[in-house]
This record gives structure tokens, C-alpha cells and sequence, in this order.
């Protein structure tokens, strides 16, 4: 029953399309041609990550190169979503991102900073990186943390790799601040998608490899939420106490299949 009256897909990237690496990654096997057939069927679609290690252009290209049908406009991220934030709050970040991520805040004033944004800055998430964001927190009356997301982890070719979560997670501890998620699983962002799609969250179906941040997330908003076993997904999630997704399935194009033979 969870196929039915499916209007729209929102796919999780990374661990769902391909599995990231300093090589630039390797697609998972029927991923690419999945997309097709999504594209091919009318149904709506975007692509919703929390990438935060490249601009939305780099990435896209990159998917372009391992045969990917995918467009930035298709492209669902967090760093443009901060960047709306700050502006409408008036917020002049300290970044801790990726260094490839910082052309995404080029309009943003980042003078004398009243918050902190931090991403998945890979290498830059050194000690003293982290101790500079965080005297700028604790220097505030009132600390001010985005977070563009909370993955514990995530998978690339060579094995999983610490998420910015747990860099977050130690700036809440040490700065006694509750960060605002802005990426996954927050509410904002699968709504700021759906909107996008034009499909209402009971006609939209999320596939993702994060039982927590993909599809706990999404059945937060109302939408159905499968789990594909591959990226970062273990058996143990299949046990998680919390979230059950709607489905498992074995990989994007097994998820495709059953869609499309609903239609």
C-alpha cells in the first residue's frame, strides 16, 4: 500500500544515487537508470541532501560525470536555505564549512559575526577551527549555532566518516546553545522540497539511506519514507526504536520498480 497515489519523490543523494570518495565516487548499481525512468514517468522529483562539501553547481556537475539526468534547480540543499536565513535575520555568519562550500555565502556579510554556520568541513575540523567558532559563541550574549544538518555519519568508497553532527554536538556541549538544524531532518527544509514539487507531503514518497535524518524526517512532515540498504545503512537500523520506515528496499532502482507499477 505505500506505492499508492505517489505524486512526487524526493531522493536522498548521497548512499541512495552514488557513495561518495576522494575519487570522486562510484555510482550504485541501477541508480543512474532509476532516475531516468522517475523522469520518464511525469512523476515529480527532487533531489533532497544535505551535501555541504561542495556548491550546488560542483556537485551537480560531478553527478552529471558519473551519468546522473540532474539539473541544480532539481537540487534541494542546505546552504542555500542558511543563506535565506541570515538575510532574513540579519545574521553575519563565522563559517565552518568546507572550503569548497564557501562561494555558496558570497553575498552573505560575514563581518564582525553574530552566529555560527557549521557544515561538513571534512580536513577543516581541526582543533583550532573548532576553538575559533567556538570563542565566537561563547563570546555572545546570546550564541546563535546553524547547522547545515546533524548525520552522525556518512559512507564513502574507503568506509564511513563522521557527519557534522558530532562537531555540532560538541559547540552545543561546550557553549551551552541548542543548534538550529537548518538540512535534514528539520521540518523547514522537506517543506521548503514539497513546495518546490508542488505535491502535498501524502503524495510524496522520501528514499534515503539515514533512518533518522531521511526518513524520520520526512514522516515528521506527513510524507511516506522507505530505506534503502545501501550508503550508510546497517542491519541494526532495521531495530531502531524510534523510526520504522513505511518499506526497506534494497536499492533505489528495487524502489522504482514498485512505484512505477502503481502508477
Amino acid at each position: 500500500g505505500w506505492a499508492r497515489a505517489v505524486r512526487g519523490l524526493l531522493l536522498d543523494v548521497s548512499g541512495v544515487l552514488y557513495d561518495s570518495g576522494a575519487d570522486g565516487g562510484v555510482p550504485i548499481a541501477g541508480s543512474a537508470e532509476a532516475v531516468r525512468r522517475i523522469k520518464a514517468s511525469g512523476l515529480k522529483l527532487r533531489f533532497c541532501t544535505n551535501e555541504t562539501q561542495a556548491t550546488r553547481e560542483k556537485f551537480v556537475k560531478k553527478l552529471q560525470g558519473l551519468g546522473f539526468d540532474i539539473s541544480v534547480a532539481e537540487v534541494t540543499a542546505p546552504a542555500p536555505a542558511a543563506c535565506s536565513i541570515l538575510k532574513e535575520r540579519g545574521l553575519r555568519p563565522h563559517l565552518l564549512v568546507h572550503d569548497d562550500l564557501v562561494p555558496e555565502f558570497a553575498e552573505i556579510d560575514k563581518t564582525n559575526p553574530n552566529c555560527v554556520v557549521i557544515g561538513d568541513a571534512a580536513e577543516n575540523f581541526t582543533y583550532a577551527n573548532l576553538n575559533e567558532a567556538f570563542r565566537v559563541l561563547i563570546g555572545m550574549e546570546k550564541p546563535v549555532l546553524l547547522s547545515l544538518g546533524q548525520g552522525r555519519y556518512y559512507k564513502e568508497t574507503d568506509g564511513l566518516k563522521l557527519d557534522v553532527g558530532a562537531y555540532m554536538k560538541a559547540l552545543e556541549y561546550a557553549c551551552d546553545v541548542q543548534a538550529e538544524v537548518v538540512g535534514k531532518p528539520a521540518k523547514r527544509f522537506f517543506e521548503s522540497a514539497l513546495a518546490e514539487m508542488g505535491v502535498p507531503p501524502e503524495q510524496a514518497i522520501m528514499i534515503g539511506d539515514d533512518i533518522v535524518n531521511d526518513v524520520g524526517g520526512a514522516q515528521r512532515c506527513g510524507m511516506r519514507a522507505l530505506q534503502v540498504r545501501t550508503g550508510k545503512y546497517r542491519p541494526s537500523d532495521e531495530n531502531h526504536p524510534d523510526v520504522k520506515p513505511d518499506a526497506y528496499v534494497n536499492n533505489l532502482a528495487e524502489a522504482v520498480d514498485i512505484i512505477l507499477r502503481q502508477l
